[in-house]
Order: C-alpha cells, then sequence, then structure tokens
C-alpha cells in the first residue's frame, strides 16, 4: 500500500520533494513517452492555477520513504462537453513497474477528482493495457495540426 502527498499548491513542495526532483521524475520515468522538462513543468504551474476552471493537483507515491511514483491532473474548465479533468502525466519508477503502484496511482486520482477525466495515451505505450482495466475507453481519436513557427 502506498503513502500519498497531494500538491495543491507550489507552497507544498518542500526539502523532500521540490518541484525540481518531481520534474526530473516524470522526465526519467517517463522515457520515451514523456515531454520536456518545461513543458512538465507548465502543466504543474497550470495545477497551481487559482483561475476559474482551471487548477488541478499533483500526486507524489511513496512506498516507506522512496518515491515510487508522481502524477498530474489538470482541470479543463470545459464541463458538459470535454471531461472536466485531464490526467497529464502518470510515472512510476521503472524498477517497480508491474507490482500494481501505477494503478493504485491513478485510482487514487480518480476518487480526488471531481468529475470525468479523459487522457491522451499513445498506441504502443503499455500504459494503455492499464488505463483500459481500470475503465478507460476510447472515444475519438486524437489529431493535430502543428503549426510550423
Amino acid at each position: 500500500m502506498l503513502k500519498f502527498k497531494i500538491i495543491k499548491k507550489e507552497i507544498e513542495f518542500d526539502e523532500n520533494l521540490s518541484r525540481k526532483t518531481f520534474i526530473d521524475f516524470l522526465y526519467t520515468h517517463l522515457d520515451k513517452f514523456g515531454d520536456s522538462k518545461e513543458a512538465i513543468g507548465k502543466s504543474i504551474s497550470y495545477a497551481f492555477s487559482n483561475t476559474p476552471g482551471c487548477g488541478g493537483f499533483l500526486l507524489a507515491a511513496y512506498n516507506e520513504v522512496e518515491l515510487i511514483g508522481t502524477l498530474v491532473m489538470n482541470r479543463t474548465g470545459m464541463s458538459g462537453y470535454i471531461p472536466e479533468n485531464i490526467l497529464v502525466y502518470v510515472a512510476v519508477n521503472s524498477k517497480y513497474r508491474g507490482k500494481g503502484y501505477g494503478r493504485e496511482i491513478v485510482q487514487k486520482a480518480i476518487n480526488l477528482s471531481e468529475g470525468d477525466i479523459k487522457l491522451h495515451v499513445e498506441y504502443e505505450n503499455p500504459a494503455k493495457r492499464l488505463y483500459e482495466r481500470i475503465g478507460f475507453t476510447t472515444k475519438y481519436a486524437e489529431m493535430r495540426l502543428i503549426k510550423e513557427a
């Protein structure tokens, strides 16, 4: 059973878990399915936003004292036509994968969230099976137009 630290404000980081440590953990353990440290930092800043409809929370999961996993949940501000929340990032330390920790972390986030939740996962990401077992379904294919600068 994991122990969780819920972080809703920048001030809740401390000497045991700094913003930098949180970002570095996600960057390392998301591996090839991750984003830049800058993008991860932006999602954290968004989670701490006081703007109506914005915000969210972070989760840090521990087994006794070691950081096992982290998660970023953002509110979308689009209730009624888009799920109220987006699970932006979740990562488990690579040496602890396959032990049910990812499921426990995601389930904790589901329990803490008000409203529906969406997430984006690449088709070849092994975590896709975990999300499906928890109850996430594929409703749409995401399509993007990347504008060149």
